[in-house]
């Protein structure tokens, strides 16, 4: 961990700070960098810090009795964790655990400036609640999805959505599942029948996508 003047660039609201406020987060603060597959946090751990992301990407995910996982948001650069700041709120530990799906650069805030910044920052809180709040949000999504949303419309814009701009998604079937929170076997019947439809292909670990408007009509429409 080493100690940096210039993350707040990439936070702006933060730099509308009082400058007494500002000062002390930009000492605080610590930078962490970690490597690609690193466990940030885990089931049954305390968060020590707020954390900022600055640099890559972190799948917050959370795995049932039964074994079975449920990517439940990700978090991007110039994004904060909802999860970590669910539990420094409630002094609770961690539910589910997170995952640096590329290597990751974050600012680490210690949970002692966080709690004191809290109680006294009208601004700081405003900022803390207005990221957690559209989080949340997001999460009500996911839930309503889960629960009521065809599965192979869900697949479908999955899929898309992994694929970006290229034409292959680089996922197993217990990957895909994971992502959607369903079981292996009920994707692999569901990419079973868009291959026969001739919409792509699928080989061990990669989906070729063949018919882009066809599973862009699906994920628009169902």
């Amino acid at each position: 961990m080493s100690s940096n003047r210039d993350w707040t660039d990439a936070f702006p609201p933060l730099r509308q700070l009082p400058a007494e406020i500002f000062s002390q987060l930009r000492e605080a603060s610590l930078i962490v960098e970690l490597p690609e597959g690193s466990r940030i946090f885990g089931p049954g751990q305390a968060p020590e810090s707020f954390l900022l992301l600055l640099d890559g990407t972190i799948r917050v995910q959370q795995t049932s009795e039964s074994g079975r996982e449920i990517v439940l948001y990700r978090v991007q650069a110039g994004e904060s964790c909802a999860l970590t700041t669910a539990c420094l709120m409630g002094y609770e530990e961690y539910q589910a655990e997170g995952i640096a799906e590329t290597p990751i650069r974050a600012v680490a805030i210690p949970r002692a400036l966080f709690d004191r910044l809290i109680a006294t920052s009208r601004d700081f809180r405003q900022f803390v609640f207005t990221a957690f709040s559209r989080r949340v949000t997001n999460l009500f999504r996911v839930i309503e999805e889960v629960a009521f949303e065809r599965i192979d419309v869900r697949l479908a814009q999955k899929l898309l959505e992994l694929a970006g701009a290229k034409q292959q998604v680089v996922a197993t079937h217990q990957d895909l599942a994971n992502e959607l929170g369903s079981a292996r076997e009920v994707i692999s019947r569901q990419l079973n029948e868009f291959a026969r439809r001739g919409w792509l292909r699928v080989a061990r670990g990669v989906v070729e996508i063949t018919d882009r408007p066809a599973l862009a009509r699906l994920a628009q429409h169902g």
